[in-house]
């Protein structure tokens, strides 16, 4: 089989997965639509282990109503249960889903979920439609129109989301200047070690941070950034600027994510040009 042949079996499988999918989209028999969303409430944040594993997230007690019987439901995130709660305070409302007649199989995200078609994965086969054309397209008229096909409309999406980008940007910077602070204590650092065959052995250490808002919600978090030697920090009293409205959105330092929101602009904007770039380069080759 040549390469023609070929890429124009991958892109018809690839379609054919795609019609597929959007097919079961629109029969409402996809995973995400067969899943049960609902919003469940921290009832009780229990003490993080120092020392202990990051995996499963902050150990939290959180109660549902469950919408088949109507009852008051309480469950933990013990063990592997979807996102890990990454920051937890009493009354913090999150996310709770479960497969349709599964109520066991429950898992937790950071924040209520809004029903899913399910179009991800067609999605991703259509992409890998897109990516089969333009390598046929490639073969057959010359490499250019690789650059042309990959670079143009690429350039094209990125350019549309710029916009967005600006205003999450400028949101964020907003949310910053707005934070209240507080102090705060690291009171456990968790400390995961794996072992890659290539790579070797891999730590990653986590501490923990407890504070107080000024309205006197008591957060425990995960501190991932932003704290100097974190192996030994332990004990230590920090200071944490948070959100009134949301304490999940924390910093040890403004300035850095000041910085970081800049540096992402600029990578943003670089992006939209070097992509142009590449489809102007794949015209003038022609």
């Amino acid at each position: 089989m040549g390469w023609n042949e070929f890429l124009v079996l991958w892109c018809a499988v690839w379609g054919a997965v795609a019609l597929v999918g959007y097919g079961m989209s629109l029969a409402g028999v996809t995973k995400a639509q067969r899943t049960v969303r609902l919003t469940g409430r921290i009832e009780q944040v229990r003490a993080t282990r120092h020392g202990g594993s990051r995996k499963g997230g902050i150990p939290v007690v959180v109660s549902y109503r469950d919408p088949a019987s109507g009852r008051e439901v309480t469950v933990t995130n013990d063990g592997e249960r979807g996102e890990m709660i990454t920051a937890a305070w009493e009354g913090r409302e999150i996310g709770v889903s479960h497969p349709r007649g599964r109520p066991h199989a429950y898992e937790f995200s950071n924040a209520p979920e809004e029903p899913d078609r399910g179009l991800f994965w067609p999605g991703f086969a259509l992409f890998l439609v897109y990516v089969g054309l333009v390598v046929l397209v490639a073969i057959d008229r010359g490499w250019p129109w690789a650059l042309i096909g990959l670079g143009g409309p690429w350039a094209v999406f990125a350019a549309a989301h710029l916009p967005g980008t600006v205003r999450a940007k400028n949101d964020r910077l907003a949310r910053l200047a707005a934070m209240d602070t507080v102090p705060g204590r690291v009171v456990a650092v968790l400390k995961d070690v794996s072992v890659d065959e290539d790579a070797g052995t891999w730590t990653a250490i986590t501490p923990v941070v407890s504070f107080t808002t000024r309205e006197g919600t008591v957060v425990t978090a995960h501190c991932t950034s932003h704290l100097a030697d974190p192996a030994d920090s332990y004990g230590r009293d920090v200071t944490v600027h948070y959100t009134p409205a949301d304490p999940a959105d924390f910093t040890l330092d403004p300035a850095a994510e000041h910085r970081s929101e800049g540096q992402d602009m600029t990578f943003n904007v670089l992006a939209v040009v070097a992509l142009a770039a590449t489809a102007v380069a794949g015209v003038l080759f022609l």
